[in-house]
C-alpha cells in the first residue's frame, strides 16, 4: 500500500490551516505608552556574530568563504566596538554557539562592556531542514555554551535566517526564554500565541528591510552580489528610524560585523547613530531591555 498523496493546499481543511497558522501567530500589542525616561522613542541595535558558521553549515571547506566570516571577529566587531564606545550605546550580540567557540575571547569581551549576548543556533543550521529533535538539542547546548562564554545566561534567541521551525516556539518555552526576535508580524513588540493561547513570550519583529545582508551580501558563483551602496542603504535605514520617531515607536535594526564592519559600511552606521542621536527623547536599549520593559509595562 502506498502512502497517501499529501493534499494540495487548496484542500486543505479549515482546521488544518487555522493550525498552521496558529503555531506562531501575533496576540496583542506589547507596544508600551511610554519609554523610560519620558523617551519618544527606542532604538534596538543588534549584530549577527556568524563569522564563519555560515560556510560551515554549508560544508564548505573553502579558505576563501571562511575567511570572509573570519572578518566579521578580526576587523568588524573591533570597529563595532569602538563605534558603540564612542557613542556609549550597549547594543545585542547574537551569537552561533561555533563562532563562540571559536572567538570565545571575543565573546568575554563584548559581554564585559555590557552588551547583551543572544542565542543565535548551533552552526547557522535552518532549522526546518534537522530531522525531528535535533533543533532542540542543539537549541539547549548553544545556550549553555553561550552562557560558559558570555558569563550569564541568555534571554533572548534570533533563530539563523529568522527560520522558525513548527518546533521552536515549544522550544523557547521549554527553555524559558524572554522574548523571540525572528518573526515579523508587527513594527512593534507583540506577545506570541500558540494555537491561540498566550505564552508569555515577548516578540521584538525584525524584518529584511532593516538588515544589511540582503543589500550587501556577496556569495562566489551565485547570484548574490551587493546591489545597493552604501548612501542607499543609509537611506533607507534613516527612513525606518525617522518613521519609527514620528510614531513614537521601535527601531529595530540588524546588522553582521562581517558585512557592516567594512570601512565604507561602518562610515553608514556612524552617521545613521548621529542622525539617530540628533533627536530629542532617543532610548537606546538591548533587546533584553526593550523585552523587559514590553512585558512590564503590559502587566
Amino acid at each position: 500500500m502506498t502512502d497517501q498523496p499529501a493534499k494540495k493546499p487548496w484542500e486543505l481543511p479549515e482546521e488544518q490551516w487555522r493550525h498552521i497558522v496558529g503555531r506562531a501567530y501575533a496576540g496583542r500589542s506589547l507596544a508600551p505608552k511610554a519609554w523610560p525616561n519620558g523617551a519618544r522613542c527606542c532604538v534596538a541595535l543588534s549584530f549577527d556574530a556568524d563569522h564563519e558558521t555560515i560556510p560551515l553549515r554549508d560544508a564548505d571547506e573553502s579558505p576563501m568563504r571562511i575567511s570572509q566570516g573570519q572578518y566579521g571577529s578580526r576587523q568588524g566587531v573591533p570597529r563595532i566596538r569602538r563605534l558603540l564606545d564612542r557613542h556609549g550605546i550597549k547594543a545585542s550580540f547574537f551569537y552561533p554557539a561555533v563562532s563562540a567557540l571559536l572567538h570565545p575571547e571575543e565573546v568575554r569581551a563584548v559581554a564585559g562592556e555590557g552588551h547583551e549576548i543572544g542565542v543565535h543556533s548551533w552552526i547557522h543550521e535552518a532549522n526546518t531542514a534537522l530531522p525531528p529533535g535535533v533543533e532542540r538539542e542543539l537549541t539547549l547546548r548553544a545556550a549553555d555554551t553561550l552562557e560558559k562564554a558570555a558569563g550569564r545566561r541568555p534571554v533572548g534567541i534570533r533563530t539563523a535566517s529568522w527560520d522558525f521551525s513548527v518546533d521552536t516556539l515549544d522550544i523557547i518555552r521549554e527553555m524559558g526564554l524572554l522574548y523571540d526576535s525572528s518573526l515579523m508580524a508587527d513594527d512593534e513588540p507583540y506577545e506570541l500565541l500558540a494555537q491561540g493561547e498566550p505564552t508569555g513570550i515577548v516578540e521584538l519583529p525584525p524584518e529584511w528591510i532593516r538588515d544589511d545582508a540582503p543589500y550587501m551580501n556577496m556569495l562566489r558563483f551565485s547570484a548574490i552580489r551587493p546591489y545597493t551602496p552604501p548612501s542607499g542603504v543609509e537611506e533607507i535605514f534613516r527612513a525606518e528610524f525617522d518613521g519609527a520617531y514620528a510614531e513614537g515607536g521601535t527601531f529595530l535594526l540588524t546588522m553582521h560585523p562581517h558585512i557592516i564592519g567594512h570601512r565604507s559600511r561602518i562610515a553608514l552606521l556612524e552617521r545613521l547613530v548621529e542622525h539617530i542621536k540628533g533627536h530629542q527623547g532617543i532610548w537606546f536599549a538591548t533587546h533584553a531591555e526593550l523585552a523587559q520593559w514590553c512585558k512590564d509595562q503590559a502587566k
